[in-house]
């Protein structure tokens, strides 16, 4: 059964194991259903689907003077100046040529349009919270609060991000941090 409402337990690190739940997750990760699955390397993501505006082909963004290396530069979507993120670069993977296959998920974070390059995209899956597990504690370029759950989709294995947790980090500097 899925919650209804977003309780919101979500300063800063909230508990995996909320009270109720055996499976270790946080409710907010089983109130999302369906996520967008993408390819970065050899490893496969899935992201809330409610966050994506839209997927694109790659074109090449006009490069913004001394910003992050993972932010390749930002391009004009219909009157708006998105900015556009690396994702291999971010989540340092080694550089590869972009192809036909390279995509951009354009996303809304905090109100805020962004655009993620990513090596592909696969589908749309709907995941049951039998199909999550908690993520292990271990460090990553990911950083574990990025981090919702594992999902497994028959041989599958799918690492599920908080993307608005992610963009929204203080270190990529994209979305403007609310005082608290």
């Amino acid at each position: 059964m899925m919650p209804t409402s977003h309780n919101s337990n979500t300063e800063s690190g909230a508990s995996r194991q909320m009270p109720g739940t055996s499976s270790g997750l946080n409710s907010a990760v089983t109130a999302i259903r369906e996520f967008l699955t993408f390819k970065l390397g050899n490893e496969e993501y899935g992201m809330d689907i409610l966050r994506v505006q839209e997927i694109r082909s790659y074109e090449e963004p006009t490069r913004i003077a001394n910003a992050a290396p993972f932010i390749k530069g930002v391009v004009n979507l219909r009157g708006v100046i998105v900015p556009i993120v690396d994702m291999r670069m971010r989540f340092n993977l080694p550089d590869i040529s972009y192809n036909s296959f390279t995509v951009v998920i354009v996303i809304n974070v905090a109100n805020r349009i962004l655009g993620m390059v990513v090596d592909g995209v696969s589908d749309v899956i709907s995941l049951k919270p039998d199909q999550l597990r908690p993520t292990p504690d271990f460090s990553t370029t990911i950083g574990e609060d990025h981090v919702l759950a594992i999902g497994s989709v028959e041989d599958r294995m799918l690492i599920l991000l908080d993307i608005e947790k992610l963009m929204s980090s203080a270190d990529m500097g994209l979305v403007e941090q609310s005082a608290k």
